[in-house]
């Protein structure tokens, strides 16, 4: 089990438990717009793009799930509950606009060298790793080598190669990123699609399953 923080989401219905596909996301940069160290609602930006990437995705049969570094817990200016309210108004938007929703938000809180000593830790939750990702298959079943990561750094692609996941690395700008600090990062790992936005990987997504039946 891992380290890792998660924020559990009320749900209307039970999760059939049998082996299902997801869609991992990375938060910044993919769902939202990355904001250096979002801590406020009003920073809050949802392209034209995700809505459309979204509603595509309510025709799909895939669990969406999100997995993010959180490092403003870290650096302790955020807070679990400040964190919980931006997924919960981002949700909401989703489901509003879309009728899609994030069946779970996982977040890592650690850093190696956190400002705030209790999250100063080498944790297992923390991407490139890919304990977020390993604690979302054990708890809703989840098929890893039937999923996808979808992510805009390298510590993204890492973690959902080393967890079995196809990879979508989006190329909104963070890509070109100095890689996060990490034991686990390993650039010999490239993603399998690349794409310039989450809508295009959809696309690709949805194609691919298309074409398999």
């Amino acid at each position: 089990m891992s380290c890792c923080y998660f924020a559990s989401l009320d749900r209307s219905s039970n999760i059939n438990m049998v082996m299902q596909k997801a869609i991992f996301f990375d938060r910044d940069g993919v769902i939202i717009d990355d904001v250096h160290l979002l801590t406020k609602i009003s920073q809050v930006k949802i392209s034209n793009k995700v809505i459309d990437a979204f509603t595509m995705l309510k025709e799909m049969n895939y669990l969406l799930i999100v997995v993010s570094n959180q490092t403003v817990i870290a650096r302790g200016i955020s807070t679990y509950d400040e964190v919980d309210i931006i997924h919960d108004f981002i949700n909401d938007v989703l489901i509003n606009k879309t009728s899609s929703r994030i069946e779970k938000f996982y977040y890592c809180p650690h850093h190696p060298e956190a400002t705030v000593e209790k999250y100063k830790t080498n944790c297992m939750c923390r991407k490139p790793k890919s304990g977020m990702l390993y604690d979302a298959a054990k708890e809703f079943s989840i098929d890893l080598n039937h999923s996808w990561m979808i992510g805009d750094r390298i510590s993204d692609i890492i973690a959902g190669h080393n967890a079995g996941c196809k990879t979508i690395n989006l190329l909104t700008g963070a890509h070109n990123a100095k890689p996060i600090i990490s034991d686990a990062m390993d650039l010999s790992k490239t993603p399998d699609y690349k794409c310039s936005n989450l809508l295009e990987a959809i696309n690709i997504i949805h194609q691919l399953d298309q074409n398999s039946k």
